[in-house]
């Protein structure tokens, strides 16, 4: 079922798939998977300030409502008439005051613990402590459920509801921040912290709480300060508490690491493992048939693995083919001669008596005349080889008018020249080109030609040579074997069959080629050469 829902994407996938280098696949890779770790510590970082900026706007939150309450409690506060702004109504500028959070773990530095209030140069004010006997059954009810602890303090710092009624805290920064009239939040460490989860060493927020000092104003005068202080959520509580948030990270993660392992297996491994199974497949006999196509969603590299690998295969199995054929047709040439010279030697040592000085002269000539022919194959069979071995030289230059000419003066050939255009030089070696020549005009003479006309022209990058005689031709079913090794329609007055076939190789070396073409009397041979 779920093979069936993806095999769509899948395959709109595939034909969409860019190319991609190895190294690219890799470099993404290895760089993800060495980037989860930083992006684990940086969720980790992150979340960790949210949890103490969420305290701080808890404590906010807290101290506005507490400071608007001690607000109306206060002695000195005049009733608000109907013209004037409420609290809860937008500022005389017309907007709303949001306040902001204003601490953070990698910026906001940690300061120590809150140190023990001092005994105040001043009382504690009357107004302060009439407010505090009012407020303090209502600050009961947000310690229970916050565990923050509140204390108020008067217009001088010194503590009229809390732990410390009577001692001064106005020496505390965040105090003198919210005695001139802003609210201030700070951090400090908590002197009273013990660890409870095993990991909390992994976390900076463990032991620290978080202070916040708000002014308590009215009629426009500084008359109080709110002072709230809580420890920061805690981190290892916060992710047990928003587990599933985060088990959906992880999963996430985990998919994404999925997908990578897909990416590399489909890009590098499947198609090394398809390659493998190929080269067996080859070494077995299988042919260039055997490579399979290169999948598109596989490297650039691999991508041209394969391809060098078919174009690697499919030259094994020519050769292969082509040393059979060879193996075969050098067998059948060889076993003529050979079963003639074994016969003449059978005849002499049975009949050497018997036989006239006549006979035996007839006899060892012939046996003279195969070991001949053997002499020829196995010198041509060597000039085929050297052709097939000959490595290309793309720094060579050849004249072939001049080689034309000298070939043409060597047989005894009528010959004509026609050039179209300027005839640049050939990049094949000068005895290439000698060697190709000279075996053409032999066989249009050998043939019984009497004229031979080459046309010669430069197309683009190429040379092409068009090298015709009025001899009798090749016969239409012999036209597909003349390049055959030990082809030949003149096996009678002595020809090997070889010629032509090491022509072909030269001429393949130097990275040129010949056919034979039609023509309306006599033999056309076309030569492509490449440019000088």
């Amino acid at each position: 079922m779920f093979g069936r829902l993806t095999r769509g994407p899948k395959q709109w996938l595939k034909r969409r798939w860019p190319p991609l280098r190895l190294r690219t696949i890799l470099f993404a890779t290895l760089f993800t998977c060495a980037a989860l770790p930083g992006v684990g510590a940086v969720f980790l970082r992150v979340y960790e300030n949210t949890l103490v900026r969420q305290t701080e706007a808890e404590l906010i939150a807290q101290s506005a409502a507490l400071a608007a309450t001690a607000q109306v409690f206060w002695p000195s506060a005049r009733v608000a008439s109907a013209s004037e702004p409420q609290p809860s109504e937008p500022s005389a500028s017309g907007r709303l005051i949001v306040e902001d959070s204003t601490i953070d773990l990698s910026r906001t530095p940690i300061l120590p613990a809150r140190p023990r209030p001092t005994v105040g140069s001043v009382p504690l004010a009357p107004d302060a402590a009439s407010v505090a006997v009012r407020l303090v059954p209502i600050l009961r009810q947000p310690r229970r459920t916050t565990l923050a602890a509140i204390e108020l303090l008067d217009a001088h710092g010194v503590v009229a509801a809390g732990q410390d009624i009577g001692l001064s805290y106005r020496d505390l920064p965040e105090v003198q921040a919210a005695l001139a009239g802003r609210p201030e939040t700070v951090l400090r460490r908590n002197a009273s912290y013990r660890e409870v989860y095993l990991f909390e060493w992994l976390t900076r927020a463990a032991a620290i709480r978080v202070h916040h000092a708000r002014p308590i104003v009215v009629n426009g005068e500084v008359v109080g300060v709110l002072l709230l202080s809580r420890s920061a959520r805690a981190l290892f509580k916060g992710l047990y508490e928003d587990r599933f948030k985060i088990a959906f990270g992880v999963l996430v993660i985990f998919g994404i690491l999925v997908v990578l392992s897909g990416v590399l297996s489909r890009g590098i491994g499947r198609p090394i493992e398809a390659l493998a199974r190929a080269t067996r497949q080859v070494a077995a006999g299988g042919g260039g048939g055997s490579v399979p196509e290169a999948p598109r969603t596989a490297a650039v590299e691999i991508q041209a693995l394969y391809a060098d690998f078919a174009a690697m295969a499919e030259a094994i199995d020519r050769r292969s083919h082509y040393l059979r054929d060879l193996a075969n047709a050098v067998s059948h040439e060889f076993k003529t001669p050979i079963a003639g010279i074994r016969g003449a030697i059978e005849l002499l040592q049975d009949h050497d008596a018997t036989m006239s000085a006549e006979e035996r002269r007839r006899f060892l000539a012939n046996a003279d005349a195969d070991a001949g022919r053997l002499t020829l194959l196995v010198s041509r069979l060597l000039d085929l080889a050297r052709a097939d071995m000959a490595p290309g030289d793309r720094d060579a230059r050849s004249d072939v008018i001049d080689l034309l000419n000298r070939a043409a003066a060597a047989v005894p050939l009528g010959f004509t020249l026609d050039m179209v255009g300027v005839v640049p030089p050939v990049a094949v070696p000068q005895v290439t080109v000698e060697t190709m020549l000279a075996a053409l005009f032999d066989n249009s003479a050998k043939a019984g030609a009497t004229e031979v006309a080459a046309t010669i022209r430069c197309e683009a990058e190429l040379v092409q040579l068009d090298l015709s005689d009025n001899g009798p031709g090749i016969a239409p079913a012999d036209r597909d074997r003349v390049f055959e090794p030990f082809f030949t329609t003149r096996r009678s007055s002595g020809g090997s069959g070889l010629g032509l076939a090491i022509v072909r190789s030269l001429l393949h070396a130097g990275g040129g080629t010949i056919e034979l073409i039609p023509s309306e009397s006599g033999t056309c041979f076309r030569v492509i050469l490449p440019r000088g």
